[in-house]
C-alpha cells in the first residue's frame, strides 16, 4: 500500500482526540512549528497506519503530532504544533 493510500484526514481522528483532550478538537485551529501554517486540525494528513497515529501539516507535510498506545499507557507527542487553540463554550 502506497502512503498516499493511509492518508486520511483529521476528523479520523476526532475520536482520539475527544478521549486525549475531553473535548471535540477537529476544529480547533493549530499552527504548525516548521511552517507556521495555521488550519484545523480536521484538515491534517493523517497516518493511522503506523506503529501509533501520526498527523502532519497539510501544507508543509512536517510531523505534528504522534499518538501511540500500548501497554496500558498513551504516548502524545504534539512537539510540531507551535500552539493549538481550545476555545471555552
Amino acid at each position: 500500500m502506497r502512503s498516499d493510500e493511509m492518508k486520511v484526514d483529521g476528523n479520523a481522528i476526532g475520536g482520539l482526540m475527544f478521549e486525549l483532550f475531553g473535548r471535540e478538537m477537529t476544529g480547533a485551529p493549530g499552527v504548525c512549528g516548521s511552517c507556521g501554517a495555521e488550519d484545523f486540525l480536521a484538515r491534517l494528513d493523517v497516518y493511522v497506519h503506523a506503529a501509533g497515529t501520526v498527523a502532519r501539516c497539510g501544507h508543509c507535510g512536517a510531523v505534528l503530532m504522534r499518538v501511540v498506545e500500548g501497554r496500558g499507557k498513551t504516548w502524545v507527542d504534539l512537539s510540531g504544533f507551535t500552539t493549538i487553540e481550545l476555545r471555552t463554550q
